[in-house]
Order: C-alpha cells, then sequence, then structure tokens
C-alpha cells in the first residue's frame, strides 16, 4: 500500500474549487465573487454583498428591492425561538451558545415544499440572525426584544433592535462595510464544517447550525476582543512602548498583529481602518481612535525590532475591534455580530457544495497496535 502523506489540520490540502472568495496571504489580496474586497466593501451593502454570492452577479434595481423585501419578511422570530431566548437569558448562557441553540429553530418557521426548502431557509438565516442577536442581548440584560422594522436596512435594523434608536447613516455604513469584509474567507473553519454536513445531504440550517459551532470555539471567533483589551490596557500614548515591550519579552502574542494565512498586511484591515476613520469622524471616542493608532504604530515598529522579517503587519481582528467598538458593541457581541456577515458566505458554500453533489470524506492513517488477542471478561 503506497505510504499516505498526513497533512495536520489538512494545512495545504485543496479540498474545494470556489468562486466565493479568494486568499492569497503571500500578496495580501482577497477576492470576493471577483472583486477586490476593499473595491467591493466599503461601497456595496450588505444585501448587494449577499445577492452577489448567491446569484454570481451583483443585482439591479429592481432584483435589490425584491431580495430587501424578501429578507425584511422573514426577521421575525418564530414564538418558540423566543421562548428558548427567554430560557438561555435566565441561565446567563453565552450568546453564541444562545445563536446556536436559536438558530436551530428557524426552520420551524418555513414550511416551504422540498425544491424551494434551501432557498427559504437561507433568507431565513439571514434575516433572522440579527433578530436572533439583538433580542438575546436584551433578553439578558432585562430587556424586553424588539420587533424589527421592515423599513430599516439589514444592519440598520440589527443597530436599532439592539438599543431602540435607529442608527446614523454612517453607523449603518460602518456595519455593512465590516459584514461585507468579513462574509467570506476561503476554507476556514466554520466554512469547512457547514460544507462537510451539507455534503451529506443533511439540510441547510443543519450545517449552518454546525458552522455556528465551529465559530464559536475561541481559534476561530474569539480573537476581536483581546485586541481591544490590549488598547484599553494601555491607557495612555505614553504607556504604549513600555507595555509591548513586557509582553514581547515575555514571549506573547500581540493580538490584533500578524496572522497564518497573510504573510503582509491583511488588506481587511486597510478597508476596516478606513471605515473606522469615517466613523470615527462623527461618532464614537475620538481619543480611543487616536490611541489605537498610536498602539498600531508602536506595535508594528516593535515587531520589526524583535523579531525582524517576520512582516507581522496589522490583521482585521484590530480594526474590527476599534470599529465594533465605535458603534457602541460591547465585546460580548464581536463573535456573534461576525457571525451576521459570515452566515450569508456558509449559505453560498453550501449550495456550491449541493451543485458539486459530492460528499467529503478524507482518509486517515491508522497508526494503534496490532495483531491484538481477545481475553475473556474474568482472565482480564
Amino acid at each position: 500500500m503506497t505510504a499516505l502523506e498526513v497533512r495536520a489540520g489538512l494545512d495545504g490540502v485543496v479540498a474545494a474549487e470556489t468562486r466565493l472568495s479568494g486568499v492569497d496571504g503571500q500578496a495580501g489580496e482577497l477576492v470576493i465573487a471577483g472583486f477586490a474586497v476593499e473595491e467591493l466593501a466599503p461601497q456595496a451593502t450588505f444585501e448587494e454583498v449577499v445577492y452577489l454570492l448567491w446569484h454570481k452577479d451583483l443585482p439591479n434595481t429592481a432584483q435589490l428591492s425584491e431580495f430587501r423585501r424578501d429578507l425584511a419578511a422573514a426577521r421575525t422570530l418564530p414564538q418558540i425561538t423566543l421562548e428558548l431566548l427567554q430560557a438561555a437569558a435566565a441561565c446567563k448562557t453565552p450568546p453564541m451558545d444562545a445563536l446556536r441553540m436559536a438558530a436551530d429553530t428557524l426552520s420551524l418557521a418555513t414550511t416551504p415544499d422540498n425544491s424551494s426548502r434551501d432557498t427559504a431557509h437561507a433568507a431565513k438565516l439571514v434575516a433572522a440572525f440579527p433578530t436572533i442577536v439583538a433580542a438575546y442581548w436584551r433578553l439578558l440584560h432585562g430587556q424586553s426584544p424588539l420587533a424589527p422594522r421592515p423599513n430599516l436596512s439589514h444592519t440598520a435594523n440589527y443597530l436599532y433592535m439592539l438599543t431602540g434608536e435607529a442608527p446614523s447613516f454612517d453607523q449603518a455604513r460602518a456595519l455593512d462595510t465590516y459584514l461585507n469584509t468579513v462574509v467570506d474567507h476561503g476554507l476556514n473553519a466554520s466554512t469547512f464544517a457547514a460544507r462537510v454536513i451539507i455534503a451529506t445531504q443533511s439540510d441547510l440550517v443543519s450545517a449552518i447550525v454546525g458552522a455556528v459551532g465551529a465559530l464559536k470555539g475561541p481559534l476561530h471567533g474569539g480573537a476581536p476582543g483581546p485586541a481591544l483589551e490590549m488598547v484599553f490596557e494601555i491607557g495612555h500614548e505614553e504607556n504604549a512602548e513600555a507595555y509591548l515591550r513586557e509582553k514581547l519579552a515575555h514571549g506573547e502574542r500581540l493580538m490584533g498583529f500578524g496572522h497564518r494565512i497573510y504573510k503582509v498586511r491583511d488588506p481587511r484591515a486597510d478597508v476596516l481602518a478606513q471605515a473606522a476613520q469615517q466613523l470615527f469622524r462623527s461618532d464614537g471616542d475620538k481619543a480611543l481612535y487616536t490611541l489605537a493608532l498610536h498602539v498600531e504604530q508602536t506595535a508594528l515598529r516593535l515587531l520589526e525590532e524583535v523579531k525582524p522579517g517576520r512582516h507581522l503587519q496589522t490583521n482585521v481582528e484590530f480594526y474590527t475591534a476599534l470599529l465594533l467598538h465605535g458603534l457602541n458593541l460591547p465585546t460580548d457581541l464581536f463573535t456573534p455580530t461576525f457571525a451576521l456577515g459570515r452566515v450569508a458566505g456558509w449559505i453560498a458554500h453550501c449550495f456550491e457544495q449541493q451543485r458539486l453533489n459530492r460528499i467529503i470524506r478524507p482518509q486517515s492513517v491508522y497508526i494503534g497496535e496490532r495483531n491484538r488477542r481477545w481475553i475473556p471478561t474474568k482472565a482480564r
């Protein structure tokens, strides 16, 4: 038998062809359905990007209006979903666990025939994720959930349901840019999980619940919070260098810098840096924004000094934390908010995998014992 090469974590193994996104870590490029992320994310609404991923082309005016109406009509949660969220809030369940459990109930909200089942579930999942997260956050803090408003955009509605106040144009635009930036990123852990599940001819809701389960793991979806906490701990510009030098001297990682894939600056960081700059001109804590810029420049200088040639650049986590904080989102909502964008990419990958119609079944190499002999229970 020919020896098989084992790639731990499937590192470097190509498992799929996709038209959805392309990641070039050496060049620092991210392409989403043919568009460079810096071209698409700051200009498109989130609804336009979802349509693009699901239909290959950007929608025209009529198509976009119809798609927005479909999503707005699907935002309301089934009563059983609200009851589950109330029970979870009583137990102080973490938000990602509440999202995972609530997502599983969304199949009860649609009763389409089999031919349109996944299409209906797709719209319900994307539309209802913000309602779930916002409703749960309010329940967790002793407030009643707010009904979604059909006249608001996808992102504006999410911010409204959290606070009870319609957001400014700049706030909704910043969240659009963020969700567009993170909507898809190659065959990451949660996307791969969704494709594995849907490849068995399971249903779309099951695949998305599995993806949420993968995302809630701290190695995948938990990094933006610590990046912001580092800035808070530094507090003042004059503290930055000593604080960062001490971390590096102890071999600690600087959160928000370096990336497993990107060997140069993460292109998403540039997109979100510009979005943060625009947001903080009109909203948010300008002093924090100025401090974060100083921390970034100090960190980049020290990383090049302490780890020369490693090219440890700012990644998406750093400006994600700053942007979401500027939108008044607490760190416990960072990963659930990420899921509001990535769910559209998960679904697009599920559609792609369904068209391929092939189960994902990698091999393993047995390294255990052989030729063992059975010993009766009384003789052990």
